[in-house]
């Protein structure tokens, strides 16, 4: 008994019409059995007693009919249509903060390097522009090539059209107070401390002597909402110390009141099957497993967790891709609000 499946490792394979040939043993082994804490094949569980002529780590499974990487239903619906598209166009684009006097949210995106914080705000903008657009410079390297504070006010579909939403971009994190962004610079910028422009070094904390400081930082100076973001590919290779750091940033950015979401980036990277149709992002087990990892190195419930596929080496824009991200911005901008409705309540009469 062989199969012939011809997937290749990380790919989300189809196994509804497998070819088999031979007859069907009694007892099969579960490929679910065969699967890393990662989600996907791991070698080391495999052994001649369940693969048989396995020219790849997933291809040859005994039993891998039963086991469906793309599941029938999806964990989190979304609606894939134009009509979905515009009218969360429409709500983005017309947004406005919870306070009147407040014209702007400002949202800080905070991750490793390399994990697409950058690459998200062109993607964001290129949705609205109708094509690909390098809003914020993006590096190729290990080093961090934001080392500035970048505020990106996102652009609706014309100049004279300026949405409210800013995304501010900043250096990726390390692994402690010597490499990246710290915890103190980190939670400068949060508190509105931090002036744009200001070019960030581990050597020289934001002070109340750095040029620009902001002394008596309101409303509008400070941060609404922070937004960790992770590399699905990497996930499984983040070290020990990145997770410190993250878990140390949650609880000091929690004590300051401002609500925390996450992006997972590069979900086309970990599935083989979402890379061909990001429209299976919710169908695949793949994707599911990469975000519950997510969720305990960010020690953050998956809920505040969606996929992403960040725009890079193409030209135009996807309606499906577009859908996506889109659908981040709603699910930020609602955490958004939830901060101004805890300033409101909790300060009635805050200056703006």
């Amino acid at each position: 008994m062989s199969f012939n499946f011809g997937t290749v490792p990380g790919s989300c394979p189809n196994f509804s019409a497998p070819v088999l040939h031979g007859e069907k043993p009694s007892s099969i082994t579960l490929a679910t059995n065969l699967l890393g804490g990662d989600g996907r094949p791991d070698s080391s569980k495999v052994s001649k007693g369940n693969v048989i002529n396995a020219p790849g780590v997933f291809a040859g499974l005994l039993g891998a009919e039963q086991w469906k990487s793309k599941m029938e239903s999806p964990w989190r619906e979304v609606a894939w249509t134009e009509d979905r598209r515009e009218t969360l166009m429409e709500s983005i684009s017309s947004y406005k903060p919870g306070f009147e006097a407040l014209s702007e949210a400002r949202v800080l995106l905070l991750g490793p390097v390399g994990a697409g914080k950058s690459s998200f705000v062109s993607s964001v903008q290129s949705v609205f522009t109708g094509r690909f657009t390098n809003r914020a410079m993006v590096g190729s390297s290990s080093a961090s090539f934001t080392k500035k504070l970048q505020l990106f006010n996102i652009r609706g579909r014309s100049p004279e059209q300026p949405t409210a939403l800013v995304l501010c971009d900043v250096m990726g994190l390390g692994d402690g107070e010597t490499t990246g962004l710290t915890l103190h610079d980190t939670l400068a910028i949060i508190k509105g401390h931090a002036p744009e422009g200001h070019k960030f070094s581990p050597e020289q904390p934001v002070r109340s002597e750095t040029v620009g400081y902001v002394k008596k930082p309101s409303l509008k100076d400070k941060v609404h909402c922070v937004v960790f973001v992770v590399d699905a590919s990497k996930v499984s290779s983040y070290t020990k110390g990145l997770g410190t750091t993250f878990q140390q940033l949650r609880e000091h950015i929690s004590d300051l009141g401002v609500h925390q979401v996450a992006l997972l980036t590069h979900v086309d990277q970990v599935c083989q099957e979402t890379a061909r149709d990001i429209t299976q992002v919710y169908n695949s087990r793949i994707v599911q497993q990469t975000m519950t990892n997510a969720g305990a190195l960010l020690g953050m419930s998956t809920s505040y967790i969606v996929p992403v596929k960040n725009y890079s080496s193409e030209l135009d824009v996807d309606e499906n891709t577009d859908i996506l991200l889109l659908s981040a911005v709603d699910h930020i901008l609602q955490y958004v609000d939830l901060h101004f409705q805890d300033c409101a309540a909790t300060y009635p009469k805050l200056s703006l």
